[in-house]
C-alpha cells in the first residue's frame, strides 16, 4: 500500500494524515478567484504564491492570512502544473463552468485525508435525510479516537459540511439535509482521469470511487464521458461491453511511463 500511495503522489495524489479541513472548506471561491487572476494554465506554482501574497488577489487583511490562504490551497489543490491532477483540474476548469464545485471537490478529495475519510457517511445518507454535525463528529472521531479535541472535531466537522454544501450534496444553512450533486460532463471526465491513474481501466472506471462521489451512476456517467469524448476533453471508444477512455491532453509522456509501469 505504501509503495502505491508514493507512486500515485506522483501525479498528484496525497495521503498525509493532517488535512485543510481541519482549518477551512475546500476554499472553492478562493479557488475561482485565483484561477481567475492568473489564467494561463502553464503557471508556476511561484506565480500562484506572487499573486496571493504580494498582489493580495484574494483580498485578505494580513500578511499571516494570505501564506496561510497559499498553504491550505496549495494543501487542496498543489496549485503545481507539473503534477496531472491539477493540470487536469484546470483542464476541465475552463472547460465546463457549471462542473467547478465538483471538480474542486474531486482534486480536495484526492488529497485531503481528513476529508475523504467523511465521504461514507455523507454518500450513505439518503436524500433529505438531516446531517446533523454532531454525528459527523462522532464518525470522525470513531476512525482515529481521540486524535482531534472536541473544538477541533466541531470546526472540522462544520467546514467539511460547507465543503459538502458547496459541491451541491448538502442543502441548507444552519441545518443541513442530504440532497444531490448535478454530474457534468467535465467533472465526470475529471473523476474518470482518477481513476486511470489508479490503475482502474475499461468499464470499471465508471464505477470507482470518483463516479460515486458526483451521486452518478455508471449508466449517466457513461453518457457524459460520450459527450466530452464528442467534445474531444478525452477519448472514448466502445465496442459492445467493450470500453477503453483514453486522455491524451491530459497525460504527458512520463506520466505515460508511470501508468505503464503501474500496468
Amino acid at each position: 500500500m505504501a509503495e502505491a500511495s508514493n507512486k500515485l503522489t506522483r501525479f498528484g495524489f496525497s495521503f498525509a494524515r493532517s488535512g485543510a479541513h481541519t482549518s477551512r472548506t475546500m476554499m472553492l471561491a478562493e479557488l475561482s478567484a485565483l484561477l481567475s487572476y492568473v489564467p494561463h494554465p502553464d503557471a508556476e506554482k511561484a506565480e500562484f504564491l506572487k499573486a496571493i501574497d504580494n498582489e493580495n488577489c484574494l483580498g485578505k487583511r494580513s500578511v499571516r492570512t494570505r501564506c496561510l490562504t497559499y498553504r491550505h490551497l496549495v494543501d487542496l489543490y498543489s496549485l503545481d502544473a507539473s503534477l496531472a491532477l491539477f493540470r487536469a483540474l484546470r483542464f476541465f476548469w475552463e472547460r465546463d463552468p457549471s462542473g467547478q464545485p465538483l471538480l474542486a471537490l474531486l482534486c480536495a478529495f484526492a488529497r485531503d485525508s481528513v476529508f475523504r475519510s467523511t465521504a461514507p457517511f455523507i454518500l450513505g445518507a439518503t436524500e433529505g435525510a438531516r446531517i446533523l454535525r454532531e454525528e459527523l463528529e462522532d464518525f470522525i472521531d470513531e476512525a482515529e479516537p481521540g486524535r482531534f479535541s472536541k473544538a477541533t472535531l466541531k470546526s472540522t466537522a462544520q467546514n467539511i459540511n460547507s465543503t459538502w454544501t458547496q459541491s451541491g450534496h448538502l442543502i441548507g444553512r444552519a441545518r443541513k439535509f442530504r440532497s444531490r450533486a448535478v454530474p457534468t460532463a467535465g467533472s465526470v471526465s475529471y473523476a474518470l482521469l482518477l481513476g486511470y491513474l489508479t490503475g482502474v481501466r475499461g468499464e470499471a472506471l465508471f464505477k470507482t470511487d470518483y463516479v460515486k462521489l458526483l451521486d452518478c451512476s455508471s449508466e449517466r456517467a457513461l453518457e457524459l464521458a460520450e459527450d466530452a469524448s464528442r467534445r474531444g476533453w478525452i477519448v472514448l471508444k466502445r465496442v459492445g461491453n467493450v470500453i477503453e477512455v483514453l486522455f491524451p491532453s491530459l497525460v504527458n509522456a512520463r506520466e505515460m511511463e508511470w501508468i505503464r509501469e503501474q500496468d
